[in-house]
C-alpha cells in the first residue's frame, strides 16, 4: 500500500497524475468506467491523505469511481487485470482487499452504510470516522434521503464527500456565491461560526434569532441549505481538483465530530481531453485507442437492446398511448432514441427504480400502455413496487428486462440471474422471452396489447440464435421448433440459441422446444411431450432455484408425471463472478461443447 501521508503537495499532485495515467492505460485496454473515476482521483488522493484507510471505513457509492483507491491500496502491480476473469474487480470487494470496506455495484447505498458503521463505532467506543464518497447522480435516489434524515437527527460523526460532476444538485450563482462558498469551506469561517454560536448562548433570544436569520439568508445563495436544514453541516462547493483545498476542507470536516457534507465540484474524465465533460458514452467504455479516443469497429450484428430500441420507436409512432420510463439508463436500455423523439411520453427519472415502477402504474390506470425498461439486476430495487403498485392492481405495465443472464466484466452485482425467480412468485405476473430478432419484435407486440403485468427478458449483446420466421406470441403457448428422438431440449429466451448450438454437436437428433412463457407454462404441450421424450434438458440464463427448471418440475408434479429425467443447465446457487462472458460461461460449464459432453 502506498503511504502518502508524508508526501509534499507537489508530490501528491504528481501522484494523482500518475494514477490517472495508469487508469487510462488500463481502461483503454480492458474497458471499464472511465470518466467518473478520472474525475474522482484528486478526491480519493486527499481522502487517503487526511483519513486512515486502515481503520476509517472508506465507503464508495456504486464504487465504479474507486480505481484510484485500488491503486493506493496495494493493487498497482495487478491493476492490469482489471475486470478480467480471475483479476481485479471493477468495484470494491472486501474479499479482494481488506481496504475495501463493502461490496458495491448498485447506487445510493453509501450513506446508509456510513450511518450503520458510525453506529457500530459508537457502540464499540472507538475513534474512527466513516467517509462516504457519493456522486451527484446517486443523490437522485430516495434511499439517500432516508439515511440523511436519520444522520441529521442522530448526529453521528460521518464525513460525506459529494462528488458533483454535473452541477446537478445546485448551480452556484455568480462570483458572490463562489466567494462565499470558498469562505465557508475554510477553517476560519467554521471556527468563527462555532465561537459565535457559543457567545449567542448568553444573549437574549431576539439577538440569537436575528443572527440565525442572517446566517440562513447567507446560505440561500449556496447549495447547502437543504443539508443544513436536515441537521447536517455543509461545506462547499470546493474545487474537487485542488488537492491542497481538499485536504484543508477534509481536515476541518474530520475535526467537527458531527455529520458533514463536503460538496466538491469535479470534471468528468479529468486529464483526458476526449472524455472531459458530461459525455455519457465515456461513463463505461469498451477498449479504445488512447491516442484518438476511438473504439474498434463494433460488430454489425444487432444487439437485443438495439432491436428493442427500434421496435419501441416504431410502436410509439403507431400508438400515442404507448409511454415509457427508464432509471438513469437511457442509452443502456435503448430508450434514448424514443425519448429524443417523444420527450413528453418517455422519461428518464434518474436513479429511482422504485419511483419509475410506481409512476407507470398510474399511467396504466389512466389508459396508457407503459413500458418500463430496466436492467434485470436493477429491477430488484423496485421489487416491492412491482408487487404492491402494479401486480396487486393487475395493471398492464410491461417490464423490458435488459442484461438478463451473464453480463461479463461487471460481475456479481450486475449479473441478470434472478428476475425469473423473483417475478415468477408474483400473482397476476406473466413472464415470457424472445430468442432472436423476430421473436423480440413479436414479444413486444404481445406486451403492447396485453392488459396485465408482464415482463420479458433479453441478453446483453446479441442473441445466440439466428433469425427466422416465427408465429405470433399467444398467452401460455410454446412452439416446438424441431422433433427428435428420445431427448427434448427446452429453451427459454436466449437459452433457445444455446440449445440449438448444443444440438448441432450431438449425433442424435433432439427435439427443441421454444418454451416462450415460463408463467403461465404450456402445460398441454409439456404433458404431450412427456409421452414422447423421457430425457429433458433445460437451457435458460438464470438461476436454478425458482427458475425455469423448477417451474417445469412443478408442472410435472401437478400432473403426476414421474418418469421424466430432467436436467437443468441454469446457474447453481452462487453469485457469478466477473470476466469475459465466454470465460465465465466456461468456468460454469455452460459452453456448447461442455454441455454436449455432459449430455453424451
Amino acid at each position: 500500500m502506498k503511504d502518502i501521508k508524508n508526501l509534499s503537495l507537489d508530490a501528491l499532485n504528481a501522484l494523482a497524475e500518475e494514477i490517472r495515467q495508469k487508469i487510462l492505460e488500463t481502461v483503454s485496454k480492458n474497458g471499464g468506467h472511465l470518466s467518473s473515476t478520472m474525475g474522482a482521483t484528486d478526491l480519493i488522493v486527499a481522502m487517503h491523505y487526511v483519513f486512515d484507510v486502515a481503520k476509517d471505513p472508506f465507503i464508495f457509492d456504486v464504487s465504479h469511481q474507486a480505481y484510484a483507491h485500488k491503486l493506493l491500496t496495494g493493487r498497482w502491480e495487478t491493476f492490469h487485470t482489471l475486470r478480467q476473469f480471475n483479476g481485479i474487480c471493477g468495484y470494491t470487494k472486501p474479499s479482494e482487499s481488506k481496504y475495501d470496506y463493502y461490496v458495491a455495484g448498485h447506487s445510493s447505498t453509501s450513506i446508509s452504510l456510513a450511518v450503520g458503521a458510525a453506529k457500530a463505532i459508537a457502540l464499540k467506543g472507538e475513534e474512527r470516522v466513516p467517509v462516504a464518497l457519493i456522486g451527484d447522480g446517486s443523490m437522485s435516489a430516495g434511499m439517500v434521503y432516508e439515511a440523511l434524515n436519520e444522520l441529521g437527527d442522530r448526529k453521528y460523526p460521518v464525513v460525506i464527500i459529494l462528488n458533483d460532476n454535473e452541477m446537478s444538485i445546485a448551480k452556484p450563482i455568480g462570483a458572490i456565491s463562489k466567494l462565499l462558498s470558498q469562505t465557508m469551506a475554510g477553517s476560519f469561517y467554521q471556527n468563527f461560526k462555532g465561537k459565535v454560536e457559543k457567545v449567542l448562548e448568553h444573549f437574549p433570544q431576539s439577538a440569537t434569532y436575528m443572527a440565525k436569520r442572517f446566517e440562513e439568508s447567507f446560505k440561500l445563495i449556496t447549495p447547502g441549505i437543504l443539508f443544513e436544514e436536515m441537521g447536517i453541516k455543509y461545506i462547499g462547493p470546493v474545487d474537487g481538483h485542488n488537492i491542497e483545498t481538499l485536504i484543508e476542507t477534509m481536515k476541518v470536516a474530520k475535526a467537527f465530530g458531527e455529520p458533514v457534507i463536503i460538496h466538491a465540484q469535479t470534471t468528468k474524465g479529468k486529464g483526458y481531453k476526449f472524455a472531459e465533460g458530461t459525455k455519457e458514452h465515456w461513463h463505461g467504455v469498451s477498449a479504445f485507442d488512447l491516442k484518438t479516443g476511438e473504439a474498434p469497429k463494433k460488430s454489425t450484428v444487432k444487439t437485443a437492446t438495439a432491436i428493442f430500441s427500434e421496435m419501441m420507436v416504431k410502436m410509439a409512432e403507431e400508438d400515442e398511448k404507448i409511454v415509457g420510463v427508464t432509471a438513469a439508463m437511457p442509452s443502456g436500455t435503448g430508450m434514448s432514441a424514443v425519448m429524443e423523439k417523444y420527450p413528453d411520453r418517455f422519461w428518464d427519472v434518474a436513479i429511482a427504480e422504485q419511483h419509475a415502477v410506481t409512476s407507470m402504474g398510474s399511467l396504466a390506470k389512466e389508459g396508457f400502455k407503459p413500458f418500463c425498461a430496466i436492467y434485470s439486476t436493477f429491477l430488484q430495487r423496485g421489487y416491492d413496487q412491482v408487487i404492491h403498485d402494479i401486480a396487486l392492481m393487475d395493471l398492464g405495465v410491461a417490464f423490458a428486462l435488459d442484461r438478463a443472464g451473464i453480463v461479463g466484466e461487471d460481475g456479481e452485482t450486475h449479473q441478470g440471474a434472478f428476475d425469473i425467480s423473483y417475478l415468477r412468485a408474483i400473482p397476476n405476473m406473466t413472464l415470457f422471452a424472445p430468442y432472436n430478432e423476430t421473436t423480440m419484435k413479436l414479444c413486444m407486440a404481445f406486451a403492447k396489447v396485453y392488459n396485465h403485468p408482464c415482463a420479458f427478458r433479453y441478453p446483453r449483446g446479441s442473441f445466440l440464435a439466428e433469425d427466422c420466421e416465427s408465429p405470433a406470441y399467444k398467452l401460455g403457448q410454446s412452439v416446438l421448433l424441431q422433433e427428435g428422438e428420445e431427448i427434448l431440449f427446452i429453451g427459454y429466451g436466449n437459452g433457445v440459441g444455446r440449445a440449438q448450438k448444443v444440438a448441432e454437436l450431438l449425433e442424435t437428433k433432439v427435439a427443441i422446444l421454444d418454451l416462450r412463457f415460463v408463467k403461465p407454462l404450456d402445460e398441454k404441450m409439456l404433458v404431450k411431450l412427456s409421452k414422447e421424450y423421457k430425457k429433458w434438458f433445460v437451457f435458460s440464463d438464470s438461476v436454478k432455484i425458482g427458475g425455469v427448471g423448477s417451474a417445469i418440475l412443478e408442472c410435472l408434479s401437478q400432473n403426476r408425471i414421474q418418469d421424466i429425467s430432467l436436467t437443468s443447465f441454469e446457474y447453481d446457487d452462487a453469485f457469478v463472478t466477473h470476466g469475459n462472458t465466454k470465460l465465465v460461461e466456461e468456468s460454469l460449464g455452460l459452453l456448447p461443447e461442455q454441455l454436449a459432453e455432459k449430455i453424451m
